[in-house]
């Protein structure tokens, strides 16, 4: 049991001095050989063993970090050996056996230091959702048991048909998944009734109103109060224009005309919308460009080679799936022009879809524009290129937003903590419960989620090049910038106003995760600042703290070692400096994840509304496809988004994420109400739970104000993820301490 009592290195009573080196020199070990699990190791590694490269070219993937071309943030080192083929990869865990469910539960056992692995409840609770996941991985691909006429939706009841009738399975299925997955597991999580149906929770986006999520309004209103809330950013150059490397991409200059938009500018011209700060874009483009052309010329036959549960399931079942092709990849770089109305909602009034010129890169983009239509197949062609935005932004929003910028970014602050901040240290014990299961779930998700053919691969459009494509954006990466009023401010919806709350006027006045956030992000800043003031007088006291300045020191040249160079780190040499970094991790750890995470299944769990993949382009004149769109709107467009098997792996994917689990420790909260035997900083933090409680009294009263439109929205869901508080399952409220699921 740590020391209550707080010591800063200088000021640490001489018995104990020995001991506090010591035990952090332990903690770092030696950087040598493959850790067991009892073992309290924190140690460096790269990003090389996602891929199974003994297994063939295909199961091949790129080594991310340490790479000029692909860097990363580190994550922790497991010393496994490596693969035959490759020997810069690491060699994976062994492969489930789904006929032996404690197979199952050992394939989770990647290593983690010892302090750093879930608790009892913890554990058992993510196990049964692991087991889930699993167990409806396995329940897609026994669809091959249905009719051929059942591989797709056809009809947006088929879908409905999920939350309320529920989907009935064949009796093989039904058979099998009770070999695999435990009897309390069933009844608990997979909902298989006597009847043979499973069920899912009716998404929140859909409770209300079955059909609202198809309105322009609700549309625009998702990406500032929806479940990717912080990629929107103000237009202040008209046409919005590219940043890739002309030399590489020719022209990606966007092709939206005046004309295009004109007539929903509520009379203005585009200079005065421009000028008057009221046009905005969520802008997937240069994101998506340099793979698009990879991302659609994927061999369906080879994503389909690559199911490893082709090699897990009993033969018979095998050579069934061996006949299912996994679907194609046809997916568009988007971006969408906003309009911010006068009554303060945001109109979509342009979306222009883009591919790689097919003479090649460096010839630009082929591009083509649409523009808002409600009847006829033009008002379902307008709905397709909201969905194909709809692809880009589940894409980017999973991979980057949370995995990459939350998940990835984070732990290497979780290691160099470990490895150079003594238990004895205020700095650690300010920062240790933010931390709480974060290495655990990145190591289980390297071993089901972002691995090859893991479920983010089978079930995103970016397929095969998910994570490799998430090192671009890592490159754009900036510290300092993750604190919420420097986002704001990057990003053009903020300006600095003293007359505003927290010194920041919002451009979209009614904008829910900035105005939630400012909140939460002032309240977390105050109480880091009371409570490193009480241990850091003067800036000298920073300065000479040898603990902290190799802490900082192994973050900046080791953690996130691609990114050393870098001019924009704090030099961590002042009080302020301390404290704004202090607060950035914090807010990453808790809010941020909260606002990009737990909303998954609230929208993301009805698959109209957040399709993964798009399977074929948009529909032209003359072409059957725009036949069946005149004839059959709802099937051309099933037909066009994520098919039957990755909905449902999806929704069960997001179902799993979107939990909160039963021993959650919420910001404001401590795990032991007696960390310190410092008053000072146990008053301050006191102080810190009470305004939070009075943020979350304004964040009920803001969703009962009519006048704030983006509150609720035409789903008639109040934006709640900022909401400190939350409860066990899916509370679709809540922040937790720490990235732990």
């Amino acid at each position: 049991m740590p020391s209550r009592k707080s010591y800063l290195p200088s000021e640490t009573p001489a018995p104990l001095l020995k001991y506090r080196r010591e035990e952090l020199e332990n903690l770092r070990g030696n950087g040598k050989g493959e850790r067991n699990e009892w073992d309290r190791v924190y140690d460096y590694d790269v990003y090389n063993d996602l891929g199974e490269p003994d297994r063939g070219l295909s199961f091949a993937r790129k080594i991310l970090g340490r790479n000029s071309e692909f860097p990363y943030p580190r994550r922790g080192r497991t010393g496994r050996p490596p693969t035959k083929t490759d020997s810069r990869s690491e060699s994976r865990l062994k492969k489930v056996n789904l006929s032996k469910p404690l197979d199952l539960v050992e394939s989770l056992d990647i290593y983690v230091p010892r302090d750093e692995r879930f608790g009892h409840l913890k554990k058992s609770d993510f196990v049964g959702y692991a087991i889930k996941s699993l167990s409806h991985a396995v329940l897609p691909a026994l669809q091959i048991f249905f009719d051929q006429t059942q591989s797709e939706f056809h009809k947006f009841k088929e879908i409905h048909d999920l939350y309320e009738r529920g989907l009935k399975l064949p009796a093989l299925a039904v058979d099998f998944i009770r070999k695999v997955v435990p009897n309390d597991i069933l009844k608990e999580l997979f909902r298989l009734d006597g009847e043979k149906f499973v069920r899912f929770p009716k998404p929140d986006v859909i409770k209300d109103n079955k059909s609202a999520w198809r309105t322009d309004e609700e549309f625009g209103r998702e990406m500032v109060a929806g479940v990717h809330p912080i990629l929107i950013r103000r237009l202040q150059e008209f046409p919005p224009a590219s940043k890739l490397d002309p030399k590489l991409y020719g022209d990606q200059t966007s092709k939206i005309t005046e004309e295009h938009i004109q007539k929903n500018l509520e009379g203005l011209d585009v200079v005065m919308a421009v000028n008057q700060k009221k046009l905005f874009i969520l802008d997937h483009h240069d994101s998506f460009m340099p793979y698009l052309r990879r991302i659609n010329e994927t061999d369906a036959n080879e994503a389909n080679k690559n199911k490893s549960f082709l090699l897990e399931i009993k033969d018979s079942i095998a050579q069934r799936l061996k006949k299912k092709k996994a679907p194609d990849r046809k997916a568009y770089a988007t971006r969408t022009l906003l309009f911010l109305t006068n009554d303060g909602s945001l109109k979509p009034v342009a979306i222009e879809l883009s591919l790689p010129h097919p003479d090649g890169d460096e010839y630009g983009a082929v591009s083509k524009v649409y523009t808002p239509a409600e009847e006829g197949v033009e008002g379902t062609i307008w709905q397709l290129a909201k969905a194909y935005v709809a692809v880009n932004d589940s894409g980017y929003h999973q991979v980057n937003s949370h995995w990459l910028n939350t998940h990835a970014v984070m732990e290497p602050f979780v290691i160099a903590t470990n490895r150079q901040l003594s238990v004895l240290h205020p700095i650690y014990k300010l920062l240790q419960p933010h931390y709480r299961d974060t290495m655990n779930i990145n190591a289980l998700a390297r071993q089901t989620l972002v691995n090859v053919d893991g479920l983010i691969e089978q079930t995103f459009f970016q397929g095969k090049y998910a994570l490799e494509s998430s090192s671009l954006i890592y490159k754009d990466w900036v510290f300092t910038e993750q604190a919420l009023p420097e986002d704001l401010l990057k990003r053009g919806v903020a300006e600095k106003d003293q007359n505003s709350p927290h010194g920041l006027r919002l451009l979209i006045e009614d904008y829910p995760y900035a105005v939630d956030g400012l909140d939460i992000w002032s309240a977390i800043y105050s109480w880091v600042e009371e409570y490193c003031s009480f241990y850091y007088k003067t800036d000298a006291t920073v300065q000479n703290d040898t603990e902290l300045q190799a802490w900082w020191k192994e973050v900046r040249e080791v953690g996130h070692g691609d990114k050393k160079d870098e001019a924009w780190w704090p030099k961590m040499q002042t009080c302020e400096e301390l404290v704004e970094s202090c607060t950035i991790i914090i807010w990453i750890s808790s809010a941020l994840h909260a606002a990009v995470n737990f909303g998954q299944y609230s929208f993301a769990g009805y698959p109209l509304n957040r399709p993964t993949i798009s399977r074929r382009f948009m529909p032209e004149k003359g072409t059957p496809e725009y036949e069946q769109l005149e004839s059959d709107p709802e099937k051309g467009f099933l037909l066009t988004i994520t098919p039957k098997l990755q909905s449902l792996i999806g929704i069960s994917l997001v179902e799993i994420l979107s939990r909160h689990a039963s021993d959650e420790i919420y910001l404001g909260q401590r795990e032991n109400p007696d960390w310190t035997s410092d008053s000072e900083p146990l008053l301050a933090f006191e102080r810190f739970g009470r305004k939070l409680a009075q943020i979350e009294d304004k964040i009920t009263s803001r969703n009962k104000d009519k006048n704030r439109r983006n509150r609720v929205g035409p789903v008639n869901f109040p934006y709640s993820f900022l909401m400190p508080t939350g409860e066990k399952g899916l509370a679709a409220r809540g922040i937790p301490n720490s990235i732990s699921i």
